[in-house]
């Protein structure tokens, strides 16, 4: 008896894109009442980060952005002495 060879190997391929895609249709039960999803989590960071600029990012929760600030890729300069 010889082993699996090439056969064996495109049916083993088909179950994990089956899998693949049988999760991503799960995942997709799960958020589709909420179309806008997505949409929803960046509004969310984009005013967080708004108030957080208003704020000179000296509140609390503010300190995440303090490595990407004051460089002149982001040209966002403040002090950030306390």
């Amino acid at each position: 008896m010889t082993g699996y060879g090439n056969n064996a190997q495109a049916g083993f391929a088909m179950i994990l894109v089956a899998g693949s895609l049988a999760a991503i249709g799960v995942i997709a039960l799960l958020i589709g009442t909420d179309v806008l999803f997505a949409d929803n989590i960046q509004r969310g960071n984009t005013a967080e980060f708004n108030e957080c600029k208003e704020n000179d990012f000296k509140l609390d929760g503010c300190e995440k952005y303090w490595d990407r600030i004051n460089s002149e890729i982001s040209g966002i300069f403040v002090d950030l002495d306390r």
